[in-house]
């Protein structure tokens, strides 16, 4: 059961009363001062995953909160979930109820951006959990490379996350030894300055935290924008591991997308596509067409299931479908895609 790694810490803030503020990051060092009091919210969200086994939502947390990870490799990593200066603190229940749309003229991507990107979202958690386990097998001498978790090594391999909003998989792929990441979000998110700084530099930094190699960054980038981005042109080809992580629902934003992989993806690297269904199975099938046609093909793909796990610890899972019989929103969501995606022609 994915989601019961997480539960809610503490509220620094107190949620706010309007869509005009919401809770700023906050960078202080808890270990220098009280513990703010838990709230009975947070206590009865805590216990979700145990009082409802079989639901798996897609998105956790809200704007500003932090939650704590808890990684059987790595132990507690306190993540802060990104917010926007007009966000209020009840982004989720928004975002269920339906957002109404903005009345005069509005920047669309903008505005589908915001809709989404700032959650912990489970695929997020699934890359996670496969680095985690990658790595730890390989310490302890055990993985092969003919392993299926070997997909997920990371260990001296240059990483790039794209859209990394709370950036989990670029801080345990930091923690799991990799040569270096490279976290990167919209140059309009607040995210690069808030929740991806803080999740780094807390988690990276911390003394409980044994030293790391690995050498960290975090860059503005807009998807497409290329030959004209000097970091993009400098970095071309450079990338062994590319992470994307519930970034497709904006069909409008797919070649950009694709085109991005394909730049930055260095020969013989592979690219790490996880989807959950949140928003159809039919934007996420699209996607893939759209890297197929740009250039990607699929060395691996499967569908893998968020709650269920087999006895031995392994993973459930089933095959990838672009369209499944008498699927709908309730009995999709426990459900993500995985695919390995490489270079037509290597």
């Amino acid at each position: 059961m994915l989601h019961s790694r997480l539960r809610p810490l503490p509220r620094r803030h107190p949620l706010p009363n309007s869509e005009d503020s919401a809770p700023r990051p906050d960078f202080a060092d808890p270990e220098t001062e009280a513990d703010p009091e838990e709230s009975s919210e947070d206590l009865f969200a805590a216990f979700l995953p145990h009082l409802f086994p079989d639901d798996a939502p897609s998105f956790h947390g809200d704007p500003g909160q932090h939650l704590l990870y808890s990684s059987p490799r790595y132990g507690d990593l306190e993540i802060m979930v990104p917010s926007y200066p007009t966000q209020s603190g009840k982004r989720s229940q928004e975002v269920a109820e339906g957002l109404p749309r903005p009345d005069g003229q509005v920047n669309h991507v903008e505005e589908g951006r915001k809709l989404f990107a700032h959650f912990l979202w489970s695929a997020a958690m699934v890359v996670a959990e496969g680095v985690e386990k990658a790595d730890e097998l390989e310490a302890s001498g055990q993985l092969k490379s003919s392993d299926e978790i070997a997909m997920w090594r990371v260990r001296g391999e240059r990483v790039l996350e794209l859209g990394a909003g709370a950036a989990l998989p670029s801080v345990v792929c930091a923690l799991a030894q990799a040569s270096t990441v490279t976290a990167t979000d919209h140059p309009s998110s607040p995210a690069l300055s808030g929740a991806i700084k803080f999740n780094l530099d807390h988690n990276l930094r911390s003394p409980k935290v044994s030293s790391t190699s690995t050498t960290v960054t975090i860059q503005p980038h807009e998807w497409g924008t290329l030959e004209t981005d000097p970091w993009a042109v400098q970095n071309k080809a450079s990338f062994n591991r590319i992470v994307a992580a519930d970034c497709y629902w904006m069909r409008s934003q797919h070649e950009n997308l694709a085109r991005t992989m394909c730049w930055f993806l260095a020969p013989g690297g592979r690219v790490w596509v996880v989807a959950g269904f949140h928003t159809g199975r039919a934007i996420v099938a699209g996607f893939f067409e759209t890297a197929v046609q740009e250039g990607l093909e699929i060395e691996r793909i499967y569908e893998r299931d968020l709650i269920a796990g087999q006895e031995d610890g392994r993973e459930v899972r089933r095959e990838w479908v672009a369209q499944r019989e008498g699927e709908g929103p309730e009995n999709r969501r426990r459900w993500c895609v995985v695919a390995l995606l490489k270079k037509k022609d290597e």
